[in-house]
């Protein structure tokens, strides 16, 4: 056996999108950062090996969707890769190589695959070093470190550092959680594995082997929320845990899922009433022989976060992620229970008390729950952070735990730059810390760019033009070829009747807001009444019903017909309650007689809900923009929102966004009074926001995103290009100038977009 020794800043255990996220966020600030992942490919849950799509946020919230390294990564492979992407089952290796190379390709990252760790070395709240043994290499490498981030899902390192940790479920009485049971237990989420079926175009056959599961009752699919409802790919709910352990019996898991999964194959193929015929062509392409796990240790940090702090948006000084996904507790057992999930059993229904009360976010993060309360150099990132099991429902998905990831990737370098313990950035470093991940282009709910070193802030900026809102209809044409919605989301909606209250987000931008128009469609023979209000709203995701005092009130008047615009004259001003910069949001009331139509194309920045119970509303349909119209029109897309502090739309659209009537080129130029010099430009681009990442297809590179644009400086005479861009389609651009220059000017010249007609930016930053 061989034996090595290697020293490193930052040691980062495990590789799934948490860790790799956490390694390359280290490297890129400078720490010299090795990633151990005991498997050949990076991406965990995510990768080919086990082929789960990361789910995040922006599949229950418009423009939520998670930036940073994993936009970058998720941008990349979307471009590149020929494949849709779909539930469960059919991730390839273009998703495995995207990662590789961004990991070789990162300066200061050392890659360690197929390493195990199996022993840790800790005295006086620190851990020494690792030990990891490379299979198939008879070697075995000792990994020593300032910093040790744990991001082996099931806690490893913590686990034989001595850290406490929690597993399985607390008791309603310790927290108050509504999600919690009545008694604790150590009962845990399971394990799942997948398929991939194959469309043959002819009938082929199917027989399970003797030791696969027999189905023989429908009544254990459709009744109890294991709807197969896709044959090419599946299935979340083919999962197992308790009676097992989800760590010691991971194998008899596996092989018991194998056995199920056949199970329910055969049971497609041969007996289901209402597939079996569809599924005559389909033939088995993959199995999964790697279970993704959900739950297992939970290692006790600095704080714990329980399901009241998503639920009730808490707000913490120490905000480094959010998170947006519901509070997702899957039944214990899984195959093995009565219904795989309380949620599916329902139907995935909107408004039971059950939804209504799992619907959580956007919500922030604290740094805090990713550092261990026991040692004083050991982080976490990923599903084995310091949350109870009912926050973990929401914390636990891929995407989120990404964000973790690159939050404490980049604590640990800040910490190794400033000689602090990681165990005492929260209180010592937070600002820096929290302004970096703004820069790297991550978003923070409660917290926008105050970077005293960004030259931008400070300059006044101008455009060659500016978008009006002047609202849209149903025959509105928008550009969103390739984007579409998650199939298997049971969100979209088959008619736009009021069945329940409802809500358009409108952004202002003037003083006055004389009129509002809906399209209305009355399909009955008489006069319908609709209750409309105009309020006032703190942000895109202010979903309380009544968020304060209405603006305006009045009942329209729907007569008999088809696609009507109704007028409403609300006469609106400051004097009113009017705040120009930020938004208000038009309700209807219900009648389930008219029908309020979806426009036909989507208005940057402007989502609509609906009302499901309990004082609250959730995003109606998968992010959409209802038929509106405004008088005047607002100017709600101006220059200076390039410099607003926030790369998306909040509390205000914070997007400059060129009038798409007029032909491209645009610019956006910033000026300073006094000449500054300017080495490093950084841009943050449209694009990648509105759905989670499932809803876009192949080779896809977002119309808003620009594709070619140049950088140019005033000398005082003339313009000189510094710079050229050719076929962007990545969100966000860091760039170095071969040399600094000198300027009171600065212009970004749009030339094309990968297809929408306006430019826009979201945001400019510029940096000595």
């Amino acid at each position: 056996m061989k034996h090595v020794t290697e020293h490193y800043d930052i040691v980062v255990c495990g590789g799934g999108l948490a860790g790799f996220c956490a390694a390359v966020s280290a490297a890129r600030h400078g720490a010299q950062t090795c990633l151990i992942q005991d498997r050949p490919v990076f991406g965990g849950n995510s990768s080919s090996e086990i082929r789960v799509p990361p789910h995040g946020a922006a599949a229950f919230h418009a423009y939520a969707r998670e930036t940073g390294i994993l936009s970058e990564l998720l941008i990349e492979e979307r471009a590149a890769n020929h494949e849709e992407i779909f539930e469960n089952g059919w991730t390839n290796s273009v998703w495995d190589m995207t990662m590789y190379d961004m990991a070789v390709a990162t300066p200061n990252l050392t890659i360690r695959l197929n390493t195990t760790v199996y022993a840790v070395e800790a005295a006086d709240r620190k851990i020494r070093s690792v030990n990891g043994r490379v299979a198939n290499a008879e070697t075995e490498i000792t990994f020593v470190a300032d910093t040790f981030i744990d991001c082996t899902g099931d806690g490893v390192i913590s686990d034989l550092a001595g850290c406490e940790w929690r597993m399985g479920s607390e008791g309603r009485a310790e927290f108050g959680e509504f999600h919690a049971p009545e008694n604790a237990s150590m009962d845990t989420m399971g394990n799942s594995i997948h398929f991939r079926a194959r469309d043959m175009g002819r009938p082929v056959p199917f027989k399970a082997p003797d030791w696969a599961v027999k189905h023989d009752d429908a009544r254990y699919f459709y009744d109890d929320g294991r709807i197969p409802k896709e044959l090419k790919g599946g299935y979340w709910w083919l999962e197992i845990g308790v009676p097992w352990h989800t760590i010691y019996d991971a194998e008899d898991i596996r092989h018991e899922l194998t056995r199920h999964t056949l199970g329910v194959w055969d049971w497609i193929k041969n007996k289901d009433p209402k597939l079996k015929e569809k599924a005559a062509n389909y033939a088995l392409d993959w199995i999964g022989q790697v279970p993704g796990k959900r739950e297992s240790r939970r290692i006790m940090g600095q704080y714990l976060m329980t399901e009241h702090d998503p639920a009730n948006l808490t707000v913490f000084e120490d905000e480094i992620a959010f998170g947006g996904w519901f509070l997702d507790l899957h039944t214990p057992g899984g195959l093995l229970a009565e219904h795989s999930e309380p949620a599916s059993k329902e139907g995935y229904k909107q408004t039971s008390e059950y939804a209504i009360k799992s619907y959580c976010g956007p919500y922030g993060i604290p740094l805090r729950i990713l550092i261990a309360k026991d040692l004083d150099n050991l982080m976490m990132a990923g599903r084995n952070v310091s949350v109870t099991h009912a926050a973990l429902g929401t914390v636990r998905v891929m995407s989120t735990g990404a964000l973790l990831g690159q939050a404490a990737g980049l604590s640990a370098a800040i910490a190794k730059k400033k000689g602090i313990a990681v165990s005492e950035v929260p209180a010592k470093a937070i600002r820096e810390v929290q302004q970096h991940l703004l820069r790297d282009g991550c978003f923070l709910p409660n917290y926008g760019n105050e970077d005293p070193l960004d030259l931008a802030r400070s300059a006044t900026l101008t455009s060659s033009s500016e978008a009006r809102l002047y609202g849209m209809g149903p025959e509105s044409k928008g550009f969103h070829e390739g984007l579409a919605v998650w199939r298997d989301q049971n969100h979209r909606t088959l008619h736009d009747y009021l069945l329940q209250r409802r809500g358009q987000w409108i952004a202002v931008g003037t003083d006055v807001l004389n009129k509002v128009s809906v399209c209305l469609s009355n399909a009955t023979d008489q006069v319908q009444a609709v209750e409309a209000k105009l309020l006032p709203v703190d942000h895109i995701w202010d979903y309380r019903t009544e968020p304060g005092a209405a603006l305006a009130a009045t009942v329209l008047q729907v007569p008999p017909g088809s696609k009507q615009w109704i007028d409403w004259n609300v006469n609106l001003t400051v004097e009113q309650g009017l705040k120009p910069g930020g938004y208000i949001r038009l309700d209807l009331m219900e009648n389930e007689h008219v029908e309020w139509h979806k426009a036909g194309s989507i208005e940057p920045g402007h989502l609509s809900a609906f009302e499901i119970g309990l004082g609250r509303m959730r995003r109606y349909d998968n992010g959409v923009t209802l038929s509106f119209q405004v008088e005047p029109a607002q100017p709600v897309y101006s220059a200076s929102n390039a410099t607003s502090g926030v790369t998306r739309p909040h509390c205000s659209t914070n997007l400059w966004r060129s009038a798409p009537e007029l032909p491209l080129s645009q610019w956006l130029q910033l000026e300073w009074k006094e000449a500054q010099i300017v080495g490093t430009v950084e841009l943050t681009f449209p694009g990648h926001l509105i759905r989670e990442y499932h809803a876009y297809g192949p080779f896809y590179r977002d119309p808003q995103c620009p594709k070619d644009y140049s950088i140019l400086a005033h000398d005082g005479n003339e313009w000189t290009e510094l710079l050229r861009v050719e076929g962007n389609y990545q969100r966000h651009r860091r760039h170095h100038l071969n040399a600094a220059v000198k300027t009171r000017l600065l212009r970004i010249v749009i030339h094309a977009t990968n297809g929408d007609p306006s430019a826009a930016v979201y945001e400019v930053r510029c940096y000595e």
